[in-house]
This record gives C-alpha cells, structure tokens and sequence, in this order.
C-alpha cells in the first residue's frame, strides 16, 4: 500500500494500540452491566405502515441508561413461532438506522432473520439522549462527559450508555420467544462497527459480528496521526475550547480509555469477520489493527489496499454470506 500516512503493513499486523487502558476498566464495565441489568426495558412494540408480503415490520422502543427511550427498527420474518436466527445493526455516527428498504435489512428478513436496528441515543433517529433533547445533537458524543470523566466521573461518558444500550437491546432480541439465542449477530459500519464490537464483548452469547472499518478505536493514535478531522474531530475542537495548553492531555486520553473499543476486543468469544480499507483516513487502518490485533476469537480480516472509509465492493454479500451460517 502507498505509505503516505500510515504503518508499513508488517508493523500494522502487530501494532497494539496506544491508548492507554485504564486500571479500573474491567469494574469500569462490570458496573455498568450491573447498572443495565436492574433497568426495566419496559419494551413497546408498535406495528409500522410499512408492509412487505414475507415480513412484518414494527418499531421498537425500550428504556435504557438513565431512563432513555429508545427506538429500533425491528423486522419478523412470516415464520410463526419457530426459532429463528436474529441479526442487530448498529449505524453509523450522527447518522440513523435509515429507510425499511435501505441496505440489507428486508434481504436477511427474506431469509429467515429477524433484523433489528437501533437508532443511537441523541443521534439523528428516534432515539432520546436524556442528557439534552430528542434526536438533535448529532455530534460531539465522544466529548459528552469528559470533563466528568477526567474529574473521576467516567460513568458520565456519553458513549458508555450507548455500548450498554446495545446489551440492552442484544438482551431484549433474545429473550424474544421466536428468536433463538444461540444464533445471534451484530454489524455495523464505522460507528456501528465500533458498536459491534462493545456489543459482543459487553454480552457474551452474540454468535458473530462483522464490523465494518469501525470507528472509536485508539484516540491517541488517531490525534499523534493528525487525523482528528471528520469523524474524530470533535477531539481537536475539545483541546483548542477547554485545554490550549494540553496541560490535561494524558488525563483526557486516560478517560477516552474507557470508550476504546480496543480494550474491549480481547473479550470477544464469537467469530468476527472485520473488512477494512488501507486508504481510510476517517477510522485509520492503525486504530483498527490495534483492536483487530487483540482479539483471541476465531477471526477473519479482509482487506481493500485501494478503497477508503466508502462502501467496500461485495462486502454486503461477504457479510449476508458471514450471518447466513447462523
């Protein structure tokens, strides 16, 4: 690959990561699945218009961290009650889960998956961020509660309530009485390729995932890059409001920690299919190594040396294929 900003690949292939991991990390996330397990999801389950003649189609709404309504898209293949693999889509930043008929959701619906996907809190579907308003803040979620964080408050980060809405909702689809648990998946593309991944390591019995160039990986690497533009820039916008001087720069990368999908990583049990692009400057291929590189779980890494963070050829097919051996 062109080296023009990145590692040469045989040190991309053992790089580690180096955001740092902090030492409460693991009671870190054991309080927050403490702290789910004792919210009552209090799930709604409303018919939509939208129809199809092999599926039926509803928005469902649960109650997470801080009492949070949350929405999700939710598609039942014409199955009657026979258990049946489920597959969880996570979105990409500030975006939402999109249109019934966008991406592959009636395509897994048609092959027998119950599909489910959920709009992030605050972002731009359905879903309520507690902290502010319904569906319109968009951005600066990686920064929400930082301050908190770096003053001893990390539980106010506003990217862990949204990794433990996705257990929140991983629980929920297996509880479903047609929905067989042992045949659950998750994917998701840059942010919800990172949620993927939190998804997975955070609830132990999701099957597989295929994170797709995932985003939330290594923010100290992505900053010494000089890649904190686009997805990531909300970082730099932090430094130059609330610290010029960077006094408070390894405290702020200390607290990210927490939020580090890499330090999630090693927990995974599944299989996991991860696609990549070398010329991502968005989610550098570096931050995805570092994750990448600590998973013990059976895994597959395919590669696109020419394509950045932009659909990736027959990655949908590879990735329906992936889920289809659930």
């Amino acid at each position: 690959m062109p080296l023009t900003f990145e590692m040469p690949m045989e040190v991309l292939q053992t790089y580690s990561g180096t955001n740092p991991r902090p030492k409460d990390f693991d009671q870190f996330w054991a309080d927050g699945l403490d702290e789910i397990a004792k919210v009552n999801p209090d799930v709604e389950i409303v018919p939509s218009d939208f129809k199809t003649s092999f599926a039926d189609c509803f928005d469902l709404y649960f109650s997470g961290v801080g009492n949070a309504r949350i929405h999700a898209k939710y598609v039942r293949p014409k199955l009657g009650n026979k258990p049946h693999p489920a597959i969880l889509q996570f979105h990409g930043y500030a975006d939402k889960i999109g249109d019934w008929a966008d991406g592959p959701m009636l395509a897994f619906a048609a092959q027998g998956f119950s599909y489910i996907g959920m709009d992030c809190r605050g972002q731009g579907g359905g879903s309520q961020d507690t902290g502010i308003v319904q569906g319109n803040t968009l951005r600066g979620h990686i920064v929400r509660g930082l301050n908190d964080a770096i003053s001893g408050r990390p539980q106010n980060l506003l990217f862990r309530n949204v990794f433990l809405d996705t257990v929140q909702i991983a629980r929920i689809v297996m509880d479903m009485d047609d929905v067989d648990a042992a045949r659950v998946g998750a994917w998701g593309g840059s942010q919800g390729g990172g949620l993927s991944v939190a998804c997975a390591a955070l609830e132990p019995r999701i099957k597989r995932i295929a994170p797709l160039f995932p985003f939330l990986s290594d923010f100290k690497r992505v900053w010494e890059m000089d890649q904190a533009k686009d997805a990531y820039f909300e970082l730099q916008d932090w430094f130059r409001r609330n610290d010029p001087l960077h006094e408070r720069e390894e405290d702020v990368f200390n607290a990210l920690g927490y939020i580090d999908i890499q330090h999630l990583a090693e927990r995974l049990k599944c299989d996991v299919l991860w696609r990549m692009g070398l010329m991502d400057t968005v989610c550098p291929p570096s931050t995805q190594f570092a994750a990448y590189n600590k998973i013990t779980a059976p895994k597959r890494l395919e590669i696109y040396p020419d394509f950045g963070h932009e659909k990736l050829p027959l990655s949908y097919d590879h990735l329906f294929n992936f889920m289809c051996e659930l």
